[in-house]
């Protein structure tokens, strides 16, 4: 075999070698380096007891979570995705037998256009309808007005549920949809609170707003597993055991099955896991507030935010706003962008991270054309969708790499 030189060594090597970036949009590694013994200890515990599926770890989790949230229940599961369908089948909304109807068909739940795609694929696979309403501008949260306006038409139907999504990690307006239950008193109000864990809403925690909440544990969230986790809080017992059933196949003894379920069972791992690392979060998500208000610091200093109230992109970015009723955690720092897409690429070059939450709103996506919505039916979010921009934003993110993704902005509207 022929030799490799030591120049085609050099070549290799650094064609290997991952591009590093001078400001990560996240980095694991300075969360897990002071928790790696605690973490590595509790899952040693899960392989020592050789019960990996619920089980006592996952019961310890969730008796953990439900008390963070102010609930009396809570049920772990395979992922976020798997919470929102979990909450919604448990709470009587749609058919629990998974996506038996077609799209248009069965109850409906009004939710967001300006979400992950989970919100809307959760509501057709509890076999519900989707109807969308626009989002609240300042907050990107799904607006109690646009949703009143649903109400009002009476065109949709019978609105069974509203799925408010907590987007980024602020609380939506809960006191704007629970006047909308005054005089309704079957429509439910359930919570996507993927993004929110730790939030609260007039101090009463994200997950206890509703009557019942979906979290998820994917690894980029404020509370992160190892991998895919989730999570349904509830005070309502019926719909707690409801969800613990199915959750397991439509369980309640073991292979007697009383409906058509789904295996989304938390793995003991992942529960020891999340039950380590929810003892650091309070601390982790107030590090958000303090990194975010640095962001907003150091923005006003460098000249570039658009100061009138309720300006507009045209005059200069436009900072997260946070509703005083609420606690923000901060699970993104997003702006409104000029020229957001040349800015995205800009900071690419510059070895700066940052992504788009979302680049398409839901309703415009191929998948959910049947839908029958066209561009122009929610403004709000898509004006949005075309001007966010998220920036790093991590308990761990340092003051010189703030100061360096602000000059970086900076340089590029200079």
């Amino acid at each position: 075999m022929q030799k490799v030189s030591d120049a085609m060594r050099c070549t290799i090597a650094f064609v290997s070698k991952p591009v590093l970036q001078l400001v990560p949009m996240l980095d694991f590694s300075r969360q897990y380096a002071p928790l790696r013994q605690e973490i590595l200890d509790a899952i040693t515990q899960v392989c020592d007891s050789q019960t990996f599926i619920l089980g006592p770890r996952v019961a310890a989790f969730e008796m953990a979570a439900a008390a963070a949230c102010s609930t009396s229940f809570a049920v772990g599961c395979g992922s976020g995705t798997d919470a929102l369908w979990l909450a919604l089948a448990a709470a009587g909304i749609g058919d629990s037998t998974r996506g038996s109807r077609a799209i248009g068909e069965g109850d409906t739940v009004v939710t967001t256009p300006f979400t992950f795609f989970a919100t809307a694929s959760s509501i057709l696979h509890a076999g519900a309808r989707v109807v969308f309403a626009d989002i609240d501008p300042r907050t990107f949260n799904l607006s109690p007005e646009s949703v009143d306006a649903v109400l009002r038409t009476g065109a949709e139907g019978d609105v069974k549920a509203i799925l408010p999504v907590h987007l980024y990690g602020q609380c939506a307006d809960f006191d704007g949809f629970r006047a909308l239950q005054s005089g309704r008193p079957e429509l439910l109000l359930v919570e996507d609170a993927a993004q929110a864990f730790g939030a609260s809403w007039n101090g009463v925690p994200a997950g206890s707003l509703g009557a019942a909440a979906a979290f998820s544990f994917y690894p980029t969230k404020n509370l992160a597993a190892f991998g895919e986790a989730g999570l349904v809080t509830t005070s309502d017992a019926a719909l707690a055991e409801r969800a613990r059933s199915l959750r397991s196949h439509g369980m309640t003894r073991r292979y007697y099955h009383d409906e058509v379920g789904w295996n989304s069972r938390l793995d003991a791992i992942q529960a020891a896991v999340l039950e380590v690392k929810l003892r650091y979060l309070p601390e982790g998500n107030q590090q958000r507030r303090e990194r975010a208000a640095r962001y907003d610091q150091l923005f006003q200093g460098a000249g570039l935010v658009a100061s009138a109230s309720g300006a507009t992109v045209k005059e200069g970015l436009v900072l997260p706003w946070t509703d005083p009723r609420g606690s923000h955690v901060f699970h993104q720092y997003v702006i409104r962008a000029p020229r957001r897409d040349a800015l995205r690429e800009y900071l690419a070059a510059h070895k700066v991270g940052s992504e788009i939450y979302y680049p398409v709103p839901l309703h415009l996506q191929a998948a959910l054309k049947d839908l029958g919505y066209k561009a122009g039916d929610f403004p709000h979010a898509e004006a949005a969708a075309a001007e966010v921009l998220a920036l790093p934003i991590y308990p761990e993110l340092r003051d010189d790499e703030q100061q360096t993704v602000v000059e970086t902005i900076r340089q590029f509207y200079a």
